[in-house]
């Protein structure tokens, strides 16, 4: 057994840290309100699980560079020790990463007994909501004062001086304490043991595992990736360290086990892992500025690109058939090419690289495909941003200069000065299609969608009312966004029959500029790092796309994730599609997404779909998704969930 101050001493003093391979602080503050209560209340908190061996910074978190020294590393109570040790010494740990948020600013209340964060309306004129974390850093003395010269508090500070010595004992809590110790304990084994102990809780991806075994030897390893990623987030493009070290594999060892790279030397594996962020730069470069596909939310295929590393790498100078290239890349993206077992196919993709190239390819893709790629305007049936056609209706009106229904100027963004952002814009508004009775999932179809600048607002008006306008203005900009010319389809009755024809429009065009790729005609060439690659530039002005004509459940779902962000959930992926990761097919384009649960590795996936009608939802959770038909529905489940972390109010004595 050991207390809790000698646990937070040892914090202090560097004896006791988090290992490397550890995920960061995920807690929210109704877990810490609830994990103070119990302490308060003398309720079991559950024990720690540690590992003794000897370290010398490279394994652990918040040391520094220092000379080997037995360490103890926390395995299981990460998140109930830095809790404590956040409130005892109101500042966070040596190793800690994560939101300070989550214990930062802790009332007692010394009449109801209660925990609670500071709220300035309620707290800020009553005495008896008392700083937890000054009580700990200062001690009684200052709160025995300011209670006893409140006129309403003094008649009671007999038993409110109880009440906060004993909120102070909770230092002298013992906290059963199992150790691992051997030198047979390796890295691989503790990190099982680690996955084991925590089946309920935060768990550790195969990712995660192959990094920590490179830390061992590299400590900095994490840091370095997380420069990369923190560089692409500036830039407009969100990435996961999975994904990068994914890429990282593919160029130190040419297969997409994570496992692989056990045999790689510290040193090769530095090489790779600046490689591969030097081919993501050339990638991002070269689709920004031939498909302009210039921010995250239109990137598709992500996991197309440690296979072109791959190529870049294998290349071994410039990589001149860079249409092809593209051409397989969006191909692989728009088909869900590596939406199933990624391993497997990105193992395959290595080898056929290996082989032939780009031309073996697109050929092995073909056969993948029955020989069919030509898209056909059925493909354009999806609805949503999440949809996978929505990054390709995006990346034809810019590489295609379709032109502003307000101003008739091209959407391309070549332009000097050019509008800071585009739109979505509904042909057919929202409203005009409700009040006709469609429901979410036509109303939102892709083949509904065009994009124009801010400064068009003609969003409540049929179609029939303002196209004609429009080509009356701008002849030609219907045309240039693939509008039928036919009237007749303008009015909302032949909506369906508009949708079907827009649709075969932009399959054609679609053909056409992919048919241009495959042929090479272009000669888009992806340099080597560190080359010159004029005329390519992501243009950072142009990477942010607003949705344009929000309804209401845009409305509701925003509402929601600011919301359960308040309440400590992670920020969800939005209009996020979800795949069989058996076959690849879609099985819901969900509102809001949180693949590795709504705390990061606490719990099973969630997603909240609006139009189960849609989806398979018998798949879905079987799968292992939480699924959520209505935004109540979700709310209700966050809120209770956090009230049982909190604990019922506390009986009075």
């Amino acid at each position: 057994m050991t207390k809790l101050a000698a646990i937070l001493d040892q914090i202090d003093s560097g004896s006791v840290l988090l290992p490397e391979f550890q995920r960061g602080y995920v807690w929210n503050r109704d877990q810490v309100r609830g994990l103070m209560r119990s302490l308060y209340l003398g309720y079991p908190v559950g024990g720690l699980l540690t590992w003794e061996t000897q370290a010398d910074g490279s394994l652990v978190r918040g040391a520094g560079a220092v000379a080997a020294a037995l360490r103890v590393l926390i395995l299981d109570g990460q998140q109930r020790i830095t809790s404590l040790y956040g409130i005892t010494r109101g500042r966070p740990p040596a190793f800690f990463q994560g939101d300070e948020r989550a214990f930062s600013g802790l009332r007692f209340h010394v009449e109801d007994q209660a925990f609670e964060f500071y709220a300035p309306a309620k707290m800020r004129d009553d005495p008896r909501w008392v700083d937890v974390t000054s009580l700990f850093t200062q001690g009684l003395e200052p709160h025995v004062g300011a209670l006893n010269a409140h006129p309403q508090t003094r008649p009671r500070i007999v038993a409110y001086l109880e009440r906060l010595a004993r909120l102070r004992q909770v230092l002298e809590r013992d906290f059963h304490e199992e150790k691992i110790t051997g030198e047979d304990k390796t890295v691989a084994v503790v990190v099982d043991i680690f996955n084991r102990v925590n089946s309920g809780g935060t768990k550790l991806s195969k990712g995660d595992l192959a990094l920590a075994k490179k830390c061992a030897d590299w400590p900095e390893a994490r840091a370095a990736m997380r420069a990369h990623l923190d560089r692409w987030e500036k830039e407009g493009f969100s990435f996961s360290l999975d994904w990068l070290l994914r890429n990282t594999t593919a160029v130190a060892t040419g297969r997409a086990e994570f496992g692989s790279l056990d045999a790689v030397p510290v040193a090769s594996f530095q090489d790779a892992l600046e490689a591969a962020a030097g081919y993501v730069d050339v990638f991002l470069d070269v689709v920004a500025g031939r498909l302009r596909l210039d921010h995250d939310r239109v990137l598709m295929g992500r996991y197309a690109v440690p296979v072109i590393c791959r190529m870049l790498h294998l290349a071994g100078s410039d990589l001149a058939d860079g249409d092809r290239v593209l051409y397989w890349y969006v191909h692989s993206a728009l088909w869900g090419r590596f939406a199933g077992s990624t391993e497997t196919v990105l193992n395959q993709d290595y080898e056929t690289v290996r082989r032939s190239g780009v031309g073996g390819l697109i050929g092995a893709l073909e056969r993948w495909r029955g020989g069919n790629l030509r898209i056909d305007g059925r493909d354009f049936e999806g609805f949503g941003q999440g949809s996978r056609f929505y990054p390709l209706l995006y990346l034809l009106t810019r590489v295609h200069g379709a032109r502003d229904f307000g101003s008739g100027l091209p959407l391309n963004g070549g332009r000097p000065g050019s509008p800071a952002s585009l739109r979505i814009h509904h042909v057919f508004p929202k409203a005009v299609l409700y009040g006709a009775g469609f429901g979410r999932s036509q109303v939102n179809a892709v083949a509904n969608f065009c994009f124009v600048t801010p400064g068009f607002v003609d969003g409540r008006r049929s179609p029939e009312e303002y196209l004609g306008e429009v080509e009356a203005r701008h002849p030609g900009a219907l045309a240039s966004q693939w509008i039928p010319s036919d009237p007749g389809l303008w009015r909302v009755e032949r909506y369906l029959d508009f949708l079907a024809a827009r649709r075969e429009l932009l399959a054609g065009a679609a053909n056409a500029f992919l048919g241009q790729l495959r042929s090479g005609l272009g000669r888009t060439g992806f340099e080597r790092p560190g080359l010159e690659q004029p005329g390519l530039e992501r243009p950072a002005e142009l990477r942010a796309v607003v949705a344009g004509d929000v309804d209401e459940h845009r409305d509701q779902v925003m509402a929601l994730v600011a919301e359960l962000a308040e309440m400590g959930c992670a920020d969800p992926a939005v209009d996020c599609e979800v795949s069989d990761p058996a076959t690849g097919e879609v099985l819901a384009i969900a509102e809001a997404c949180w693949p590795e649960g709504l705390q990061p590795g606490q719990g099973d996936p969630v997603i909240l779909e609006l139009d189960p009608a849609h989806v398979d939802l018998a798949r879905l959770k079987e799968i292992g998704y939480e699924v959520f038909t209505s935004v109540a529905s979700l709310r209700g489940y966050v809120r209770r969930r956090n009230q049982a972390a909190a604990g019922p109010a506390i009986e009075l004595r």
